[in-house]
């Protein structure tokens, strides 16, 4: 047994210990697990959840109209289309982003259950938020960040990252690409005692539902109704998930949930080879894929963060359309953000042009940028590693090759993703594991919700050939 099967066997109990959650608490025979009853575990209302945000500096962001990009949407619209597009500053929080709001209670919960520190995994905007949180309760912190490729060469925007952790005053550990992040947080847990501020936990992902929940009310207080849709920048799945409860629970239901990644298609993002070939280090399709059909690859026995039960749409956009739409909001609106968090917006400006003028269409997210994470840094570092840039169409976007940034606005067009090939593929993954013919009709139900269908479209699905294929 090598010591990644060893440490992987005291999961288990390494996570109860460093969450004070026992996961066995809710499965159930074969494959299915009370997803709601996991989230309902912790001992936080939303009401707590704000009140605790607000006391550690975070959330109540502003809610801004982008005036001059709507006037440029309009006129590139068809007569009595383009919705207007309003932001959630999330820039706006303590460490820059809304990964805030999704360490906050976390850390809250750590400092209240008298840990001596916390930790976390991730390569970029987590780590800083963690580490941001801990240092106003007084906690020590410890990031663990996949920095580097085998030649120890690191993306401007993950150095960036770990200058701002270390600036809050965490230990920061880097390592090369590759599995052993989740080895070593285990493993870092074990030893030390500390609070696991796991991505994937029902704390950080009910921090984010305040998001939605915001967005909701300052939607229904601006224009007595509920944005027509929210898009939300889509890597594990967090975002989407905790953004969409918040908007059920503010009884936003009709709203469309639109989950937008950048297309990375073709590159590996455990490859050691096509580390460096992106410009994005999340919310692209090398995260937003995997974990919408596989949700439970992460830290935690069972991932909060189901993406496939709230999304009414997937699209994806080029590396080049978030850069061009960078500079296009901070050129017009005088608003300079980071590029990751501009991905919903990207997808936005295409999407609005397909809507009603009368209609609303919220950008879920901005995020800060500066260094290592702005766009010269970035594309510098991609031509330095073989990537050509040009402008021209992104239709003739080929990630790891090149990054064409488009000559016009009108150029700036989302390709959908077919959510039922996920569907199947997520229902394919399960059924290695479990013949179908033995599932019982909770278990059908919960694949139900874990897809966003209902039992019929599942038992066609279980009853046809299609899954074969």
């Amino acid at each position: 047994m090598n010591l990644l099967e060893s440490i992987k066997g005291d999961q288990k109990s390494i996570i109860k210990q460093s969450i004070g959650m026992d996961y066995d608490d809710f499965e159930y025979e074969h494959i299915g697990f009370d997803y709601e009853g996991m989230m309902k575990s912790h001992p936080y209302s939303i009401k707590q959840i704000k009140e605790i945000q607000k006391n550690a500096k975070v959330g109540e962001t502003p809610f801004i109209e982008l005036k001059n990009i709507n006037q440029l949407i309009k006129k590139l619209s068809k007569k009595g289309y383009g919705a207007k597009i309003f932001v959630k500053d999330e820039a706006c929080n303590p460490s820059g982003s809304f990964k805030d709001r999704r360490s906050s209670v976390s850390v809250y919960d750590a400092m209240k259950k008298s840990y001596e520190g916390v930790i976390c995994a991730t390569s970029g905007n987590y780590g800083a938020a963690v580490a941001s949180q801990a240092a106003m309760y007084g906690l020590k912190a410890i990031i663990l960040q996949e920095a580097f490729d085998s030649r120890k060469v690191g993306q401007p925007e993950i150095l960036e990252k770990a200058r701002a952790c270390l600036a809050y005053g965490a230990e920061v550990n880097q390592l090369t690409v590759g599995p052993e992040l989740f080895y070593e947080l285990l493993k870092t847990l074990r030893d030390t005692g500390f609070y696991n501020a796991s991505l994937y936990s029902p704390l950080s992902v009910a921090g984010v539902e305040t998001l939605g929940f915001e967005i909701a009310e300052d939607s229904k207080e601006t224009f007595n109704q509920y944005p027509d849709a929210v898009v939300v920048t889509h890597a594990g799945g967090g975002n989407v998930t905790g953004t969409a409860r918040g908007l059920l629970k503010a009884g936003a239901a009709k709203t469309q949930v639109i989950g937008a990644s950048v297309d990375l298609t073709g590159l590996h993002m455990a490859s050691d080879k096509d580390f460096n070939k992106k410009s994005f280090t999340t919310g692209h399709t090398g995260f937003g894929m995997p974990f919408s059909v596989d949700p439970d690859r992460v830290d935690v026995p069972r991932n909060a963060a189901r993406p496939l039960r709230y999304l009414d749409r997937y699209v994806l956009v080029s590396q080049g359309e978030v850069f061009y739409t960078t500079e296009m909001l901070a050129q017009l609106e005088g608003l300079e953000r980071g590029p990751a968090g501009n991905t919903s917006l990207a997808a936005a400006v295409s999407l609005a042009q397909e809507m009603d003028e009368d209609q609303i269409i919220v950008v879920q997210e901005t995020e800060y940028t500066g260094a290592g994470k702005h766009p010269t840094a970035q594309l510098t570092f991609a031509r330095q590693n073989g990537i050509e840039i040009r402008r021209g169409h992104p239709e003739n976007n080929m990630p790891g090759k090149n990054i064409i940034i488009p000559d016009h606005p009108s150029q700036l067009k989302t390709k959908e993703v077919d959510l039922d090939k996920l569907r199947k593929s997520y229902l394919r993954r399960l059924l290695k594991t479990v013949n179908y013919s033995k599932l019982n009709q909770a278990e059908i139900e919960f694949i139900a919700a874990e897809i966003n269908k209902n039992r019929a479209f599942v038992e066609n699905l279980l009853s046809s050939n299609s899954l074969e294929h």
